[in-house]
């Protein structure tokens, strides 16, 4: 099996390759092991793609960054059974690998290139893959607000994500569109966020959907109704911790259920996050493939799964 690194030189703050060449050194001969460096945003995608088109030997790629990357390696790897995939998270934000555990397990090189290739399920937004969370409404916006300070000293980096939410309470703690869940009526009006996951985690450390599990075939949607900006700021550290679903303070406001297929209509100029990248879309049907793409996961995981997104 051929081996390819796929890094975003910009992650690491700028030494995710350099880490990357050190790692594969230490591999030895027995791996036949290559590093594509990305060009820019699409460029993952794009190369994968036509690698894929040209050789039909088995192949592992390797997204080495943040989510944004690991998106990329998803949507070019789909629909050609030779590929596989894992991640080697070393960008800012890392919520996908968070579904299996340690970050630390996927940064074993040696555990890596060996690690067993399982199933897992990718949500289809129209014409797009997301692996990890689809979501829009408060949280779309805040996320848009993130890649915005992301490269800022203080606001940015890991604090990125608590500089969106802070953004967001000023200006997005009201949104409009219609949310249907296998032909349910989830919201037919005014809404302060919702989430729809394959994964369980967003923004760095929120759970927002503890129950979600990558190899169940099903997608779980949360939609929260308008709160005054008081109740959300009492209740979002339950948010971030995962009891939100059974806590008794959600109540009332907070409306879950596990589907296949979701609706979502709204207005122009309405924007949806797909791990991450807002992307405007005013219409968005948003579907689960089971078992759409095989990733690799280093054994150590796999020997104990409690706690993790797979069953």
């Amino acid at each position: 099996m051929k081996h390819i690194f796929i890094v975003n030189p910009a992650s690491g703050q700028g030494k995710a390759s350099q880490n990357i060449y050190s790692s594969l050194s230490s591999l030895g001969k027995d791996y036949e092991c290559s590093v594509y460096l990305t060009k820019g945003k699409g460029d993952a995608e794009t190369y994968i793609r036509k690698y894929l088109e040209s050789h039909i030997e088995a192949v592992r790629f390797y997204a080495c960054g943040g989510d944004g990357t690991v998106n990329e390696v998803v949507n070019g790897i789909a629909m050609f059974p030779q590929a596989s995939m894992t991640v080697y998270p070393c960008g800012s934000g890392n919520d996908f690998i968070k579904c299996f555990g340690s970050k630390e397990d996927f940064l074993d090189i040696t555990a890596l290139t060996g690690a067993r290739e399982i199933p897992i399920d990718v949500m289809k937004v129209n014409d797009r893959l997301c692996v990890n969370i689809c979501h829009f409404g408060f949280d779309s916006y805040v996320a848009k607000k993130m890649d915005e300070v992301r490269s800022k000293k203080l606001i940015g980096g890991k604090n990125a994500y608590t500089t969106g939410i802070v953004m967001g309470l000023a200006k997005a703690m009201k949104n409009r569109a219609v949310i249907t869940a296998d032909g349910e009526l989830m919201c037919g009006g005014d809404f302060l966020l919702c989430t729809v996951a394959n994964g369980r985690y967003v923004g760095g450390k929120y759970k927002c959907a503890p129950k979600a599990m990558l190899n169940d075939g099903l997608l779980d949607i949360c939609v929260a109704d308008p709160v005054s900006r008081a109740k959300f700021v009492r209740l979002v550290k339950y948010y971030a911790e995962g009891t939100h679903l059974t806590d008794p303070r959600f109540k009332g406001f907070l409306h879950y259920r596990q589907c296949r297929h979701v609706e979502i209509t709204a207005d122009e100029g309405f924007a949806i996050s797909l791990d991450g990248e807002v992307v405007p879309m005013s219409k968005a049907v948003i579907d689960i493939i089971p078992n759409g793409i095989k990733f690799a996961v280093p054994e150590k995981i796999l020997s104990d799964r409690e706690g993790t997104a797979i069953l």
